[in-house]
């Protein structure tokens, strides 16, 4: 009887611990399934970002994503988009990156072509138009970027300025012109690329004649783009080409005397994109990040505060500021293939045989 007593208390305790551990499943089943991650409602980890991004825009966006993920401990280091590429091509073989945050279409192109992203849907990828985004996936954009005409507004107005691409090469603003330095910068490479291309990507040399034309009118190859914003507020010279968010961020936001013009021919508008880097470490965590950055209401604030323009085609425009619902994005026809294939090759080029001979 002792011994029958023993077995039937042995089956209760056996009972009572299958019958938790089914409740526990049964509670935690639905969320994980919920979960993208499949790591459950915590996500922990490490998530390393490789930006091109002003840092204090950076850092606000962080603090945001680790409200929602406190236990992913996010670092991210600052470089331009095309030293981005290369430290990506350096890394193959053992990525220290997971997320590229800032690159330009060409750039995205030619990174994809080299399998350095990893190809992913996220959520939102329908309201990416076709032509803003990968076939594959492997690269979004994230926001348009206009190149522009800088000027220093303390010495010229829009209206004194030069209004189109070509007036930049007329004589009288020798010595007016400020460029950062072009090779190591993602946003001048595009510039110079499409330079070339308007005049005939068939006929680069069109393009190099022009750019020599420019050469001679150009003060100085800035380092940084530091460098160029203090001396164009220092007036070393009072023009540059740039593009139109950095621009509105330091008109409205510092006290940089900046303004632009927008060239009647039209822009070209760069896509500034992202990417998770093929074989991350930590690729759900970056999977994440994609999906809280192109929230629609982080994009919308990003727009107020940081004067982006988005990408996604299905934010409310009464939510955006005045200043997007008033642009007029004119733009010239780039086929950005044809300039990923070739940018390299043109900017060689230039690098070797324009750049500092026209003086």
């Amino acid at each position: 009887m002792k011994r029958w007593g023993l077995l039937s208390l042995l089956l209760v305790l056996l009972l009572v611990m299958l019958t938790a551990c089914n409740d526990k499943s049964e509670d935690t089943g639905k969320k994980d399934g919920d979960d993208k991650t499949g790591k459950g409602e915590n996500p922990s980890g490490n998530l390393v970002i490789y930006t091109g991004r002003d840092e204090g825009m950076v850092q606000e966006v962080i603090e945001k994503f680790n409200e929602r993920y406190p236990d992913i401990k996010v670092e991210f280091m600052t470089m331009g988009a095309q030293q981005i590429l290369e430290r990506a091509r350096g890394e193959k073989a053992n990525p220290q990156g997971d997320f590229w945050w800032g690159g330009t279409q060409a750039a995205m192109m030619v990174a994809a072509e080299e399998d350095l992203l990893e190809s992913w849907e996220p959520s939102f990828a329908s309201a990416i138009d076709a032509q803003h985004r990968d076939s594959e996936n492997r690269w979004i954009g994230e926001m348009l970027l206009p190149e522009v005409i800088m000027i220093n507004s303390d010495v010229l107005s829009p209206e004194e300025g030069p209004q189109d691409w070509d007036d930049l090469l007329d004589p009288k603003w020798k010595d007016e012109i400020l460029i950062r330095g072009v090779l190591a910068s993602g946003t001048m490479r595009t510039i110079y690329s499409s330079m070339i291309y308007r005049q005939g990507a068939d006929t680069p040399e069109k393009g190099y004649e022009w750019l020599a034309k420019l050469d001679t009118n150009t003060k100085e190859y800035t380092q940084d783009p530091n460098a160029l914003y203090l001396k164009l507020t220092r007036q070393e010279g009072t023009l540059s080409l740039w593009n139109l968010q950095d621009i509105l961020l330091k008109k409205f936001t510092t006290d940089y005397p900046f303004d632009y013009i927008y060239p009647k021919s039209g822009a070209p508008i760069l896509v500034d994109g992202v990417g998770i880097i093929e074989n991350a470490k930590n690729m759900e965590n970056a999977k994440l990040f994609v999906e809280f950055l192109f929230d629609k209401e982080v994009m919308t604030d990003l727009a107020h505060n940081y004067y982006q323009i988005p990408t996604r085609t299905d934010i409310d425009l009464a939510a955006m500021p005045d200043w997007y619902q008033e642009l007029d994005l004119k733009t010239f026809d780039i086929d950005w293939q044809i300039m990923a294939d070739k940018e390299a090759e043109w900017m060689e080029y230039w690098d070797t045989n324009i750049k500092g001979k026209g003086k």
